[in-house]
C-alpha cells in the first residue's frame, strides 16, 4: 500500500494541499444540496472534513488504515464516517453525490469498470459523480522523473528520486519512487502506476456503468474541454440516468 508508511502519510497533505480542485467539489456538493456525500480514495480527509456540515451525512472511503487514522485524528475528523474499503462499501442508493478528487480514479486499475458499477449502483435517483484525471495527450509522465530533489520536512532532510516506464498499450505508467531520509538511513521504495484514459475511453465506460448525463471541463473554473495537448486535465461531473 503506497501510503502505508507513517512517513509517507504525514508527507500528504502537505504533497495535496486544499486548492481551486477542494473548491470546486465543495461548490458542486453545495450546488445539489446534497445531504449525504462520499469522499472515495479520501485519504487523510483534507477535503472530506470540509464537506462535513449540519444536516449532510460524509462518508470517508480509502483502502489505507494508516491514512484514515490520520483522518479521524484530524480538526472536524470526529464529524466525518470512515471506512476502510473500495467503492464496493458504498451501499446501494445511499449517496447522492460521489467524489475522487486527486489521481484517485487514475489509481483503480483493473477494478475500474466495477467500481463506476459499484458507484452507479450507490447514488440516489439523479446522483451525481465527479472525479479528475489526466488527459494521456498531454504526456504528463514526460515530467516525472526525478534524479535526486532534496527537501526538508517534517521527518528531517529527504531525498526523492522517481523513475518511469511506460505507458504500456493500456496507458499505464509505472513509477518507482524512491524516498530517503539521510540523517536516520531510513528508505521507503514505492510502486505506482497510474493509469492514463482518454476522455472517449472515460466516456464509454461512463455510458456502460450507466453515467451518460456527463460534463467534462478543461480546468476547474468550469471551461469545456475540448482535447489535444494543451488541456492536461479532464474534470467529470455525470448523473446517474
Amino acid at each position: 500500500m503506497p501510503y502505508s508508511n507513517p512517513r509517507l502519510v504525514r508527507l500528504y497533505d502537505v504533497d495535496n494541499p486544499d486548492g481551486a480542485d477542494h473548491d470546486f467539489f465543495r461548490e458542486l456538493v453545495n450546488e445539489v444540496e446534497a445531504p449525504r456525500v462520499v469522499d472515495l480514495g479520501c485519504g487523510t480527509g483534507t477535503l472530506t472534513v470540509t464537506l462535513a456540515q449540519p444536516g449532510r451525512e460524509v462518508l470517508g472511503i480509502d483502502p489505507s488504515e494508516d491514512m484514515l487514522d490520520f483522518a479521524r485524528s484530524r480538526p472536524g475528523g470526529d464529524t466525518v464516517t470512515w471506512l476502510e474499503g473500495t467503492a464496493a462499501a458504498i451501499e446501494p442508493r445511499s449517496s447522492d453525490v460521489v467524489i475522487m478528487s486527486g489521481n484517485v480514479a487514475m489509481h483503480i486499475l483493473e477494478d475500474w469498470p466495477e467500481t463506476l458499477a459499484s458507484i452507479a449502483a450507490g447514488l440516489t435517483e439523479r446522483g451525481v459523480v465527479a472525479f479528475e484525471a489526466r488527459n494521456p495527450e498531454a504526456a504528463a509522465w514526460r515530467n516525472w522523473s526525478d534524479t535526486g530533489s532534496v527537501r526538508d520536512t517534517a521527518d528531517g532532510r529527504l531525498i526523492e528520486s522517481c523513475s518511469i516506464e511506460g505507458p504500456g498499450i493500456t496507458g499505464r505508467v509505472v513509477m518507482h519512487i524512491r524516498n530517503e531520509w539521510p540523517d536516520d538511513g531510513d528508505i521507503v521504495e514505492v510502486k505506482q502506476e497510474p493509469q492514463f484514459r482518454s476522455h472517449q475511453q472515460i466516456l464509454a465506460d461512463l455510458k456502460r456503468a450507466g453515467l451518460t448525463n456527463v460534463s467534462t471541463y478543461r480546468n476547474w473554473l468550469r471551461e469545456p474541454f475540448t482535447g489535444g495537448p494543451g488541456q492536461p486535465l479532464m474534470v467529470f461531473v455525470a448523473r446517474k440516468d
